[in-house]
């Protein structure tokens, strides 16, 4: 598990901010038919709930948003991932079918409004995470989509540089068919989904999906600093 630090800005921004981490050793083989059966039921419930004009007011999203703004980023140009995935799916686009660990996320992701960060764990380096606001010098290469500007986006930080925003994760530390080891950080500005509801959606879908082991939890509260392992 990695130590989590908010900086002052993304404090003064996102101060109901809380942050899931989840640890686990998986495989992430291509979509099986039963996960993506999985996504495109609720891919089904989010096309028959939300219009187009409702997306952006649901919670985790709207919240979402009001951290970049507050930030100085444009959440109409660099619209937080949730909020991109439920769109296509309501303009009748629906979504990718890619590996186990990027659908599990995308489904968890879409069902709750969250933005979720998944990771190739061995490719994160040092034992600690900085969530931050980025800068015009962050040299980040956002995945398939070339250099992101990510001034003003809530940025993780490792010891090297940049691994995720809201809106894109790094091509340097991206889950890959190699990946055994998954980080993923799932990140509540604003509570829509439960905090246990979340844990157990996707402890469920990793179990059945990934064949997860060795499974680690920890919530980090931005407000605090306060580290709760459930």
């Amino acid at each position: 598990m990695k130590s989590i630090i908010f900086s002052d800005k993304i404090r003064c921004a996102a101060p109901g901010l809380k942050v899931i981490q989840i640890c686990a050793t998986c495989s992430n083989n291509p979509t099986s038919d039963k996960l993506w059966g999985e996504i495109e039921e609720e891919c089904k419930r989010i096309e028959t709930t939300y219009r187009i004009d409702e997306i952006n007011k649901r919670r985790g999203i709207a919240a979402t948003r009001s951290a970049y703004k507050a930030l100085g980023k444009d959440p109409n140009r660099y619209r937080p991932s949730s909020e991109a995935m439920c769109r296509r799916i309501v303009n009748g686009k629906g979504l990718y079918r890619l590996t186990t660990l990027i659908d599990v996320i995308n489904l968890v992701s879409i069902a709750s409004g969250y933005s979720i960060g998944g990771f190739d764990a061995d490719m994160v380096e040092g034992d600690t995470l900085v969530l931050d606001s980025g800068t015009k010098e962050d040299i980040f290469y956002g995945i398939g989509r070339g250099l992101l500007n990510i001034a003003g986006l809530p940025v993780y930080r490792d010891a090297t540089g940049g691994i995720g925003t809201p809106t894109s994760d790094e091509e340097r530390t991206k889950l890959t068919p190699d990946t055994t080891n998954l980080l993923m950080l799932v990140n509540i500005y604003g509570e829509e989904m439960s905090v246990e509801e979340t844990i157990g959606m996707i402890k469920s879908c990793l179990n059945r999906h990934a064949d997860a082991t060795s499974v680690g939890v920890s919530i980090h509260i931005a407000e605090t600093g306060e580290t709760v392992v459930p």
